[in-house]
């Protein structure tokens, strides 16, 4: 029986992985491979005794297969997780931690539409079509798990907010998604840095309150596609 707690990788043989120096293993016969997903039942395996885990690198990421783990181990850890999250207290504990959540997320989320509004700084006669453009770019960047900029902390909110807008532009107010663009390097970053100025120029109409008639305007025809 193995007794050590290892990273591996995966093979193309079933029930075998190989070591980060290209050694073969063979998992014992009484283990099993414990799906990713779970992060409480992998926690309580770890702990229970030897174990690999099973990884792999996709891009910059690692990814995880699993763990294989003692089935024994698996199938007590599965037993335990599932008695403690059908206990009431455990319930209320998670109620309350949910409603916790929520009300981080909607704080944060009325912080970055306030962000954004800032960034936009339209003319009074607009602070319609301003609140309008802020609910828009708010409901498409924040939601968890977006994987937009609004999600990222490693840049100030507000430069997550001037960003935000500037891609919401991108696909709402030009051809981007429809453009065949060289595959060449650069290339795509040119085509978005283009239409980034063009977009920082659009905005700067209406904080100047100057555009021209509405019914031409991208912007305008994006957020009010049926007037």
């Amino acid at each position: 029986m193995p007794d050590q707690t290892r990273i591996v990788h995966p093979s193309f043989k079933p029930r075998v992985v190989r070591t980060p120096e290209g050694e073969m293993l063979y998992p014992p016969d009484d283990w099993d491979l414990l799906p990713p997903g779970d992060a409480a039942v992998t926690r309580k395996v770890k702990k229970a005794g030897p174990s690999w885990t099973v990884q792999y690198k996709k891009g910059r990421k690692t990814m995880s297969r699993g763990v294989w783990a003692p089935k024994e181990n698996i199938q007590r850890a599965k037993e335990e997780v599932s008695q403690t999250r059908e206990d009431p207290a455990y319930q209320r504990k998670l109620a309350q931690s949910r409603r916790r959540r929520d009300k981080k997320e909607a704080e944060y989320v009325a912080d970055f539409k306030d962000s954004v509004l800032e960034f936009l700084a339209f003319d009074a006669s607009f602070s319609e079509v301003a609140d309008k453009l802020a609910e828009a770019v708010s409901a498409h960047a924040t939601p968890v798990g977006s994987g937009t900029v609004a999600r990222t902390k490693r840049i100030p909110v507000e430069e997550r907010a001037q960003a935000a807008v500037i891609a919401w532009m991108r696909h709402q107010t030009s051809a981007y998604d429809r453009m065949s663009v060289p595959r060449v390097k650069g290339a795509r970053r040119e085509v978005r840095q283009q239409i980034a100025r063009h977009s920082r120029d659009l905005l700067q109409k209406y904080r100047r309150g100057t555009t021209e008639d509405l019914s031409t305007c991208p912007l305008y025809k994006a957020l009010y596609p049926n007037p």
